[in-house]
This record gives structure tokens, sequence and C-alpha cells, in this order.
């Protein structure tokens, strides 16, 4: 019963997790790219601050659980499943924190006025990691889905 419950939670977890990076992918990337670069650091200062208060706790938690998970004895074989599933959640969390996070503080020091026009831009390299961490949430889900039907 607990584990159905850990299991439950975690594929929650895992939804949230993708269904938010993958609305930020449809939507805010591209929006992004449509702005110049003055009203692109404006917005992503805007949006990340909503972001960076909520998703880290929902990753962090939903890959313990999910660790948790792999590391019980599960019924029908699941249990890869589970590893798996950890470790793409592991992996959002790294991408996140490696990839992404360094060029949201950069960006977050900068003002509308303070960009040049030598400015280096950061949109391609952020959505490619951001791309990323989609993909490997969107695998944990899945994963984790099969598990607990399992």
């Amino acid at each position: 019963m607990v584990a159905e419950m850990l299991t439950v939670v975690a594929v929650t977890g895992a939804g949230l997790t993708a269904g938010v990076l993958f609305c930020v992918a449809i939507s805010l990337v591209p929006g992004f790219f449509a702005l110049p670069a003055s009203g692109y650091v404006e917005a992503h200062k805007l949006y990340g601050r909503y972001f960076d208060r909520i998703m880290p706790p929902i990753v962090v938690t939903t890959t313990v659980l999910t660790v948790m998970l792999a590391v019980r004895d599960q019924p029908g074989g699941s249990r890869p499943l589970f590893i798996v599933a950890a470790l793409s959640l592991l992996g959002v969390s790294l991408v996140s924190q490696f990839g992404n996070v360094p060029i949201n503080r950069a960006v977050k020091r900068l003002t509308a006025d303070r960009v040049t026009y030598d400015w280096q831009d950061p949109r391609p390299v952020w959505r490619t990691w951001h791309l990323l961490r989609t993909a490997l949430a969107l695998l944990a889900l899945v994963l984790l889905a099969l598990a607990g039907a399992s």
C-alpha cells in the first residue's frame, strides 16, 4: 500500500515537472526568442522568479520518492523502471543546476539598459539545456507510469 501511494505521488510530481517544462518549451521559449534582447532580459527575470520558487522542490521531492521506490523490492520487475526514472529525474536536476541556472543567474544580473550590441545572447544555449531536461522529465514520467502499472 505504501509503495502504491509513493508511486502515485511520484507520478504526479513527474507529471508536474514534465508538464511545466513542456509548457515552457512550447510557449515561453519561442516567446523569448521573439523579443528584443532587452525585452527578453526583463521577461526572463519576471517568469523565472515564479518558476524558481516552485520547481526545484517538486523535482527534488519527486527524485527522492523515486529513489525510495527504486531501492524497495518491487513486484513484477518494475525496479529497473524506477531506477532509470530516478536517474532521469536526477538528470533534470543536474541539467538545471549546471546548465540553465548559471545562465539564469547571469541574466538576472542584467538590466535592460545594459544589454549592448555585442551581448552574447544566452537563449540558444539555454534552450538546448531546457530541451534536454524536458526530454529527461518526460522519460521519467513515462517510466514511472509504466512502473506503477506493472
